[in-house]
């Protein structure tokens, strides 16, 4: 072997077996899965840490609104800063009060009663909303008016008494609901209302509705004062007795003119017969019996009292064409006449009995000219209570400036 040359070794070559391809694949699988399962705990760190975050967020939101609605200016009116729990309160008392006084109508008010009324047409530019944002500002303008001028003058009041009546009625509420009387307040007044927090509210309100009733006591009329506002409204407030009678024109539904012409002669024919009937001195009542139909007879079978018989009305409570005849000047006791209703295809067989001035109606007038003279005084004060939309959530505001612009 020359020197220098390195024996040579052969590399012999290990043939795998399956044993040894298996337990490679084994080995590479459990290198596989730790990386996965560091993969995953990385992951789920991640996404616990997501978790809290979002919790988190989800909390100081909560806390962050609370704060908002509870402490931060929402709207101002004169020198008042309102929030908008405050606002809450009077919005929500105003639309519960709305709905409660007109919700059987909604359906002939084209209100759909199965949604939520605010987001529904008002008027043609005004939803329902913001017809509650009108009047919330407008209870709350005239509240902190009321209130500030109370103060101005010295006027004191103890609302505890009215306060506690309202707190029991709120609980009376709340079991009447089968709900907590700290829900019940949610319910009424808003999403952050509790007992606590509204007590200041619903005094203010008291408050101001006392010295409301002071004012209307302030500006009481005198006699004369009475006497001389009915000389210039006779007509609104005298009374009428009278007796009456409608008798409608038969029609059906798509009748032709033709026949729908002759059904209102009928009706005439018979509205004037029985008007002859009368004038020949046959009893009103026992007329209305014979000219009803079979289905409105028992309204006058009963002889105690007479039901075509009206007394004490006001010209505003009668139909339209019957008082206008009614309060013609010269109108006598016994007077009769056939009077035509075309809006409820009828005519009126009508007798006059007497009209007069009820003196208890002074106090009603003293009350119109008492409240006439406090809203007068009270529209004084508002121009002092300008509305600053702060958040700019009062659309109606600027419905207003565009109708004045």
């Amino acid at each position: 072997m020359a020197k220098g040359n390195k024996p040579q070794v052969d590399k012999e070559q290990k043939v795998q077996t399956k044993y040894d391809k298996k337990m490679e694949a084994r080995k590479k699988q459990e290198e596989k899965d730790k990386r996965d399962a560091k993969i995953l705990r990385i992951s789920s760190i991640a996404i616990c840490a997501l978790i809290v975050a979002a919790i988190a967020i989800s909390i100081f939101a909560s806390v962050w609104n609370k704060k908002t609605a509870t402490k931060d200016t929402y709207v101002t009116i004169g020198s008042h800063s309102v929030t908008k729990l405050e606002y809450d309160y009077y919005y929500s008392m105003l639309k519960n009060n709305y709905v409660s006084s007109y919700g059987s109508l909604f359906s002939y008010m084209g209100v759909d009663a199965t949604q939520d009324i605010e987001g529904q047409q008002y008027s043609d530019n005004m939803t329902y909303k913001d017809y509650f944002d009108q009047m919330t500002v407008e209870q709350i303008s005239e509240t902190k008016a009321l209130v500030d001028d109370a103060a101005k003058n010295g006027f004191v009041y103890d609302v505890s008494e009215d306060y506690e009546e309202i707190a029991n009625g709120i609980v009376s509420g709340a079991e009447a609901a089968q709900t907590s009387v700290k829900e019940y307040y949610k319910a009424m007044y808003g999403k952050y209302a509790t007992e606590k927090n509204m007590e200041s509210f619903i005094k203010d309100g008291l408050l101001a509705n006392e010295y409301y009733n002071h004012l209307i006591e302030q500006n009481a009329p005198e006699t004369q004062e009475i006497k001389d506002y009915y000389g210039e409204h006779v007509r609104d407030y005298d009374r009428v007795d009278y007796h009456s009678f409608a008798i409608a024109a038969q029609t059906e539904e798509g009748a032709s003119e033709e026949d729908t012409d002759k059904a209102f002669m009928d009706a005439e024919n018979k509205a004037k017969d029985m008007k002859e009937a009368l004038e020949d001195g046959k009893d009103f009542r026992e007329l209305c019996l014979e000219y009803s139909s079979e289905e409105n007879k028992a309204t006058y079978e009963d002889e105690e009292t007479d039901a075509s018989l009206r007394e004490g009305a006001y010209y505003s409570s009668i139909p339209s064409v019957v008082a206008d005849w009614l309060y013609e000047d010269g109108r006598t006791e016994g007077d009769t006449a056939v009077l035509e209703d075309e809006t409820n295809n009828q005519y009126y067989v009508v007798k006059f009995m007497s009209r007069y001035y009820d003196e208890a109606d002074d106090e009603n007038i003293s009350n119109t000219i008492s409240s006439e003279r406090a809203r007068e005084y009270i529209d004084g004060l508002l121009v002092n209570y300008g509305v600053t939309d702060v958040k700019g959530e009062l659309k109606y505001l600027t419905l207003e400036e565009e109708a004045v612009g």
